[in-house]
């Protein structure tokens, strides 16, 4: 995963300019396209871009063409059109929605046919295309700021975010599992005759954040070289992608506090858990939780500001993926930032002290997993 995520993208990058230099981009051919009037008025503007509207006397003709291949599709507009609007749309191919290109000639086509003699050409023309709204975004003085806003800048931090719950996920699931198989396996006395558990769970945690940490730093280092790479490959859209200010440096502290809580949490899962796969259900019930920012995206890109992101951005399982997906879509008070650290770092120091001692307790007891109460009573007497 470290090096398939870059070299993926490299390879996409590469494979559309291979193709882009063979290729040549295919030229869109003219459309024909049938109508009939009913309701009287609509004879001109037939030439559409590269739709070429056609008339029928009657639907049976223009179904007829249709059949035959003259045409590609027919409209009818009947004769209550001017109250309804409602236009029948006939074509031989199963549509979810009208092409796009066809849509828009045809809207075109009417809009230009009713407005004739009453407004001016310009008019007619901004009346089909009565806007194209360009954001700019100002800072407090009045300057452009440097980071604008838009789907550019929300996709890396987006991305990222998904990437950094596999990351988080897979390193603390490592953990889980080779803690639970060297339970399984008695391999686990040999090591406790040589280190305490305290040093054997440091250990390993540090271990493997080490070996995450460093995939991280490689997908946050390519990020950038593959992003200006695109930009000068691909152009449109893709140049418009921004890497946030402090997305660089977040991305990396959420990564480390969020692995620390996570991998404490599977240390002391495996310590209790009597197989690998009762470590992995047991696992599920924190894991879960750090997807939610992914499955309510969606709100969060229509209520950035709610309350209910705030409490996610401070609430220390959910943190890192929120604070990833927010910083592309607004600005993040800098109180939520240092709450948000704060609570995730106080978690993990009170999570580790909890797994010290359900590590000690239960390392090496096999056969059984210890219920709740016990692991309560245990921690209490501990």
């Amino acid at each position: 995963m470290t090096l398939i995520v870059p070299l993926v993208a490299l390879l996409a990058i590469g494979g559309f300019q291979l193709i882009s230099g063979v290729a040549e981009p295919p030229v869109a051919g003219e459309v024909t396209i049938g109508y009939v009037d009913k309701s009287g008025g609509f004879e001109g503007y037939t030439q559409q871009d590269k739709v070429n509207l056609v008339r029928f006397d009657t639907p049976d003709d223009a179904t007829e063409a249709l059949v035959e291949g003259d045409i590609k599709e027919y409209f009818v507009i009947p004769p209550d059109y001017i109250s309804t609007g409602v236009v029948s749309l006939y074509t031989l191919e199963k549509q979810l929605v009208a092409p796009e290109d066809i849509a828009t000639a045809i809207r075109n086509f009417l809009l230009s046919n009713l407005l004739e003699g009453k407004v001016p050409a310009a008019t007619v023309d901004r009346v089909e295309a009565p806007l194209n709204l360009v954001t700019t975004r100002l800072t407090e003085t009045g300057a452009i700021a440097p980071e604008q806003g838009g789907f550019g800048t929300f996709i890396i931090p987006v991305v990222f975010g998904i990437l950094l719950v596999f990351a988080i996920i897979f390193s603390s699931t490592y953990l889980l599992q080779g803690l639970v198989e060297e339970k399984e396996n008695r391999l686990i006395e040999i090591l406790l005759s040589s280190v305490s558990a305290r040093q054997l769970l440091t250990g390993k945690v540090f271990g493997i954040g080490a070996a995450g940490l460093a995939q991280v730093g490689v997908w946050v280092i390519s990020a950038s070289l593959l992003l200006s790479l695109a930009s000068s490959t691909f152009g449109g859209f893709i140049s418009t992608i921004q890497l946030p200010a402090n997305f660089l440096v977040l991305a990396v502290v959420y990564f480390i506090l969020g692995y620390l809580l996570f991998a404490v949490l599977s240390a002391g899962i495996g310590a209790i858990s009597s197989s690998s796969r009762e470590g992995q259900q047991l696992i599920g019930i924190f894991t879960l939780p750090l997807l939610i920012p992914i499955w309510f995206m969606s709100l969060l890109m229509l209520f950035p500001d709610n309350p209910i992101w705030v409490v996610l951005t401070i609430f220390p399982i959910t943190a890192p993926v929120a604070v990833m997906i927010r910083l592309g879509v607004s600005d993040i008070p800098a109180w939520q930032l240092a709450a948000s650290i704060a609570v995730l770092g106080l978690s993990i120091i009170g999570t580790l002290l909890l797994t010290s001692r359900v590590f000690r307790t239960y390392l090496l007891m096999y056969g059984k997993r210890p219920k709740f109460g016990e692991i309560i009573r245990s921690l209490r007497s501990g």
